[in-house]
């Protein structure tokens, strides 16, 4: 079975104070964990048991299999957010996405403030996401375990508002995550490697070529 999951790119402690041990190790080691174990419960024996994760969010979505595209999406999204974070990260980005960040937001702090009120006001559970659709760079909003992956859209960065990200380290203050998220943790590196392969190969499925969420970020040279 290909689905198992996946280490943290970086040890539970490294994005402190911001994001705190405690909060990684709920988040990654059950919420994730259980989105896993739930995908090779309902992929056991079946055609789809050797699938990737990918495969199998795009698989359940065009099968209209809610149980698997709940398990296999939560769980994409979630590899593809710890990737977007680093220690040390945040601030201003650089590379060919701050190019491109000026063009379709005007500047950096048109963009965070649109990122932060579009994550702020997401009502419930869910998503924020910065994408590539149709040549621009737009945020988009997503609920519960709804993903750009089966749109025509290739997702560069995300941040993640269900509760359980940040509760325990902010409780009700969601826009002081979002702050933290935006001024200390993004991974601008990584995002500038989904950029290129945005670039580089044009969609032409449903769903988008992303950078592999478990690899190691590349920066754009």
């Amino acid at each position: 079975m290909s689905v198992t999951l996946q280490p943290l790119p970086y040890p539970l402690q490294a994005l402190e104070p911001f994001l705190s041990r405690r909060t990684l190790a709920g988040h990654h080691d059950r919420h994730e964990a259980a989105y896993i174990a739930r995908c090779q419960t309902l992929i056991e024996k079946t055609y789809l048991e050797d699938a990737t994760l990918e495969e199998l969010v795009l698989e359940s979505a065009a099968q209209d299999g809610q149980a698997l595209f709940n398990a296999a999406a939560q769980a994409w999204n979630h590899a593809f957010y710890w990737r977007c974070m680093r220690p040390g990260g945040g601030g201003d980005a650089d590379g060919a996405i701050a190019w491109l960040i000026k063009q379709h937001f005007g500047s950096q702090s048109s963009f965070r403030h649109q990122f932060m009120t579009i994550a702020g006001d997401q009502f419930g559970s869910g998503w924020v996401w910065l994408v590539f659709d149709d040549g621009r760079l737009k945020i988009s909003a997503t609920s519960n375990a709804d993903t750009p992956l089966v749109r025509s859209q290739t997702p560069l960065l995300v941040i993640d508002v269900w509760e359980h990200a940040y509760y325990l380290d902010y409780q009700h203050r969601r826009l002081d995550y979002i702050a933290a998220f935006l001024g200390h943790l993004v991974n601008w590196d990584f995002v500038n490697q989904n950029l290129v392969q945005a670039l580089n190969h044009p969609i032409t499925r449903a769903g988008a070529r992303v950078a592999n969420p478990a690899s190691e970020p590349a920066t754009l040279r």
